[in-house]
C-alpha cells in the first residue's frame, strides 16, 4: 500500500504519534518508540483497508509527492 504516514514527537503525549492522512483527522496512533509509532500505523492502515473493504466503502486515494524544483 502506498499511504502517507506522518510520525512526529509529542511533547504534550511523551509519545511519537502517527498520522494517516489520507483517511481523515482521527486516522492515527501512536508509539513509545518511533518504529513503534511506525509498527503500530502499518496495523491501522491495514484494519482501515479491510474495514472499508467490508463494508463496500471506496478506499482514500494515495497522495502523490510533488517533485519540489
Amino acid at each position: 500500500m502506498k499511504y502517507s504516514i506522518l510520525i512526529q514527537w509529542s511533547d504534550e503525549d511523551q509519545a511519537y504519534i502517527a498520522f494517516l492522512p489520507e483517511w481523515g483527522k482521527y486516522a492515527k496512533t501512536h508509539g513509545e518508540s518511533y518504529e513503534e509509532a511506525l509498527e503500530n500505523a502499518k496495523e491501522v492502515l491495514e484494519d482501515l483497508v479491510y474495514g472499508y473493504n467490508q463494508i463496500g466503502k471506496p478506499i482514500p486515494q494515495p497522495q502523490i509527492l510533488q517533485k519540489i524544483t
